[in-house]
């Protein structure tokens, strides 16, 4: 006999062709009615945590998510109906991304575990969307990735770079060893400037562990470039970012911007609850006209490259790698964490599927150049 809650849910999920105990890859199977109430409860934070708790099981959570995205199911809905998907209840009135707020936020992720993140990620350990243009191999896709920024900015041997938000230097290794610039990388992230360092090793490539609002370099630099950090950067702080990049590039030079991008503003205390508890906490994704109002007056915007379906398979051959090594690192991390982790990368797969989520690549030049030479490379 179906409860009154499953019926409920049973119609809402027809609105996007997803069923309840279906036999279908994206059919959701419920192990424990209490899923439902988890979900009246606390909206995508509940049913992430239901999923963590083993209540329901999907064996393709990125179709799910990208045909509940697709579907909108939550502006068909009205009145007691509401479940907030993606809200939140209480307004903050502090700066969440401030420089001692965002000093605790990324090393909450980063530092994990680099054994994690060398299970699902490529060779250079890059952490960002990868370039899936002629192949289908991770490997190869993000080396298209770092060679299509490189050529955007132009790059030339003895060139000065400064990566805000290096990572563990994928990008910085791979623009030393194939265009011989010279590379500084900020992070906060004491694992990823541990096994950059070691990575990286030989190379004209320095690792600062410092935040970009306290960087203060000697010279400027012929490029800079970001990519995938903004998004912990934080809607009050786009204008000191653009700032900063401002003044660490020098007159004639380039600054390369790649984000994940979001089809609505947000402020800063929103965003998905269940990503900002467990994956991301702070995080914010920008909106175009975000980016736009912030870098006013400061850059120019000489290209702009959606490539964002392109994260969707990146996520997927991520969430294939973690589970084919899982038996690596299974009893240092547990099933808890197995089943948060996958729902993380499926869950990203499938809003970037439903293009919920881009992902953008903006090359910029300062205000009052002539126009600079780069490459549109598609």
């Amino acid at each position: 006999m179906k409860s009154s809650k499953y019926k409920i849910f049973e119609k809402l999920l027809e609105i996007a062709d997803i069923k309840l105990d279906g036999d279908r890859p994206w059919d959701i199977k419920i192990k424990d009615e209490e899923t439902f109430d988890r979900v009246i409860a606390g909206g995508s934070l509940g049913f992430g945590e239901a999923y963590m708790d083993n209540l329901w099981e999907c064996e393709s959570i990125d179709e799910m998510i990208n045909r509940v995205l697709r579907a909108q199911i939550d502006k068909k809905l009205s009145g007691k109906q509401k479940l907030q998907l993606g809200g939140q209840k209480l307004k903050q009135l502090i700066n969440p991304q401030s420089i001692l707020r965002v000093k605790k936020d990324v090393p909450f992720h980063y530092d994990l575990g680099n054994d994690i993140f060398e299970s699902m990620l490529d060779k250079y350990m890059t952490y960002t969307c990868a370039y899936f243009k002629d192949t289908e191999n991770l490997d190869e896709a993000q080396e298209k990735k770092l060679d299509l920024v490189c050529k955007k900015m132009g790059l030339k041997p003895g060139m000065r770079v400064l990566d805000i938000g290096c990572g563990w230097g994928s990008f910085m290794k791979y623009a030393a060893e194939h265009y011989g610039v010279i590379c500084d990388g900020l992070t906060l992230s004491k694992e990823q400037k541990k096994l950059g360092e070691v990575k990286c090793k030989g190379l004209t490539v320095n690792f600062i562990l410092q935040d970009y609002r306290e960087f203060d370099p000697i010279g400027k630099y012929d490029r800079v470039v970001s990519i995938g950090m903004i998004e912990h950067v934080g809607p009050l702080n786009y204008k000191e970012f653009f700032e900063c990049a401002d003044n660490f590039l020098k007159n004639d030079g380039l600054f390369l911007l790649h984000t994940i991008g979001g089809i609505e503003s947000h402020a800063s205390n929103q965003g998905d609850p269940w990503i900002k508890k467990y994956i991301f906490p702070n995080g914010i994704i920008p909106s175009i006209s975000q980016l736009g109002q912030a870098m006013e007056k400061k850059f120019n915007l000489e290209d702009l490259h959606n490539i964002g379906e392109n994260y969707d398979k990146t996520l997927v051959e991520w969430n294939k790698n973690f589970e084919a090594r899982w038996d690596n690192l299974k009893d240092k991390y547990g099933d808890k964490f197995y089943r948060m982790w996958r729902y993380y990368l499926l869950s990203c797969a499938g809003a970037f599927r439903s293009r919920d989520l881009n992902t953008w690549q903006l090359v910029l030049s300062k205000i009052g150049r002539e126009t600079p030479e780069f490459s549109r490379v598609v």
